[in-house]
């Protein structure tokens, strides 16, 4: 049985979208949706009349949590917790419990425990402070540590947990060192969670990986080999991006998005099917993040996935609006119809015949440009 919810959003249909199926992914069963214009107020999140009104949801609907669309610092999270006597979980929380559910291979697990951890530490001292001045629903006996013993106690565990992460990291290097002995170009997947990137892996290396529309099902790396032509290539599906992730847990999961550095080709996969407002959000939060983590932009294919959802002027319009020209490399196509993907593959084959495969010490940040106003 699934736990129950109210979830409290922004009034935005494409925010509150999102929220709705990070909540699915994370199994909760929704009683209520509150949507808000603004969640940042300073004591609660909320408006203290906004508050009350909560107040009496829960007494008559009695969730099992409240799930609150926005990141709350510890202090706003143990006022709204005690005012309505109910478990709190922010944006971050949320996203961490997807994480732990769709953890399987024992990296991924790792890399969910680090950013657990990490979350924790961030909160540690303001923490244990609040836990002192009472108790706080959810709140996991933390009252109980010293403020130094709980702080010396994460990071211990992080420490531990970093160093099988580096084991880790180790032997993805070692790959790929091999990788380029033996003359293999490499293709990476990214793109926006539930993008298709998936779909489009299945497609391209004829496996049966799981699919889903929920947001999060791939957290570990998968690498398969395919022929394009007379090359060898190993096509990588990687985790996928979401707004408003927290650094740290881009951190945690170093070891996986680091392969989209070394890559010879990072395909980005985007939703054609998005409205624009919501697809330049994504397209804005993928880019960011490749940016942050240091791909180097002439190595980025964008994919218009899901593009037999949509009239191929709207396609066009939506890639013109994105700022794709000449200047661009990208093809509209669809994983489930097939359609244009052996365009994608000759797009794939002409670049990497034509480039040399990326030096291992080859790092060196280039800032993404996007073409659009905000």
């Amino acid at each position: 049985m699934r736990d129950s919810a109210i979830l409290i959003t922004y009034e935005r249909e494409d925010v509150a979208k999102e929220a709705l199926a990070l909540c699915d992914a994370a199994g909760y069963d929704l009683k209520k949706v509150i949507r808000q214009k603004f969640l940042n107020k300073s004591k609660f999140g909320l408006g203290e009349g906004k508050v009350d009104e909560l107040k009496e949801l829960v007494s008559s609907l009695r969730p099992d949590v409240v799930i609150y669309d926005e990141i709350l610092r510890p202090s706003q999270n143990y006022n709204l917790a005690s005012a309505i006597k109910t478990k709190i979980l922010d944006r971050e929380m949320l996203i961490l419990e997807i994480f732990q559910r769709r953890a399987r291979s024992s990296e991924s697990m790792l890399q969910v425990k680090m950013a657990h951890l990490r979350y924790e530490m961030s909160r540690a001292k303001e923490r244990v402070r609040l836990a002192k001045m009472g108790e706080q629903p959810g709140f996991m006996g933390i009252g109980k540590f010293e403020v130094d013993v709980y702080h010396n106690d994460i990071k211990n565990r992080m420490n531990g947990t970093k160093a099988k992460l580096a084991k880790s990291s180790k032997q993805r290097e070692l790959h790929r060192q091999a990788r380029k002995r033996i003359g293999f170009k490499t293709i990476s997947l990214a793109g926006y969670t539930s993008a298709g990137k998936t779909t489009l892996f299945n497609t391209l290396t004829g496996e049966q990986k799981e699919e889903s529309p929920n947001l999060f099902t791939t957290l570990s790396t998968t690498t398969r080999k395919i022929a394009i032509r007379n090359l060898e290539i190993l096509i990588s599906d990687t985790v996928g991006f979401i707004s408003k992730l927290p650094a740290y847990m881009i951190e945690a999961f170093k070891s996986t998005l680091e392969e989209l550095v070394y890559t010879d080709i990072v395909m980005v996969v985007i939703d054609a099917s998005d409205p624009f407002p919501e697809l330049k959000k994504k397209f804005k939060s993928c880019v960011s993040t490749l940016d942050e983590i240091g791909v180097n932009q002439d190595r980025i294919i964008f994919a218009l996935n899901k593009s037999d959802l949509v009239s191929e002027e709207e396609t066009a319009e939506k890639a013109s609006l994105l700022g794709f020209g000449e200047n661009k490399k990208w093809l509209a196509v669809s994983a489930v119809t097939g359609q244009n993907i052996s365009s994608l593959k000759d797009l794939t084959y002409h670049i990497l015949e034509n480039q040399p495969i990326l030096d291992e010490k080859n790092t060196i940040k280039q800032k993404i440009e996007i073409n659009y106003e905000d």
